[in-house]
C-alpha cells in the first residue's frame, strides 16, 4: 500500500510562487506514474500536471502550462509541484497521486493513491 503526504501550500500573493512537495511511503513509486490534481470550493477535481515513471513524459493542464513544472526525484520517492506566476484561480487544495503503471494518465479516476491534499490560497 502507498501512502501520500503533501506539503507546502500556503497563502501567497498573486504573482508569487509555491513549492509543493508529496513524500510516498509504504513502498516505492519509482515505477508509478504520479499526477497532481486540485479541487476549488464547489467547482469539480481537475488535472494539473502529471509525469511518468522516469519523469521523462510530463503533461499539464493548459491553464498552467509555462508557469508549473512537475518533477520527481525516485531516490526520495518524493514529486514536486514548482507553481510560479500564481493567480487567485490556482486557489485550490491540491492533491498527490499515483498510479500503479508506468504512463502518466489525465483522469483522477485512474489512479488508485491519494494524499490528502495541501491548500493553495492565492490574494489578489
Amino acid at each position: 500500500q502507498v501512502q501520500l503526504a503533501e506539503s507546502g501550500g500556503g497563502l501567497v500573493q498573486a504573482g508569487g510562487s509555491l513549492r509543493l512537495s508529496c513524500v510516498a511511503s509504504g513502498r516505492t513509486i519509482s515505477n508509478y506514474a504520479v499526477g497532481w490534481f486540485r479541487q476549488a470550493p464547489e467547482k469539480e477535481r481537475e488535472f494539473v500536471a502529471a509525469c511518468d515513471w522516469n519523469g521523462y513524459n510530463v503533461r499539464y493542464a493548459d491553464s498552467v502550462k509555462g508557469r508549473f513544472t512537475i518533477s520527481r526525484d525516485n531516490a526520495k520517492n518524493t514529486v514536486h509541484l514548482q507553481m510560479n506566476s500564481l493567480k487567485p484561480e490556482d486557489m485550490a487544495i491540491y492533491y498527490c497521486a499515483a498510479r500503479g503503471t508506468h504512463s502518466l494518465s489525465t483522469a483522477s479516476d485512474e489512479y488508485a493513491y491519494w494524499g490528502q491534499g495541501t491548500q493553495v490560497t492565492v490574494s489578489s
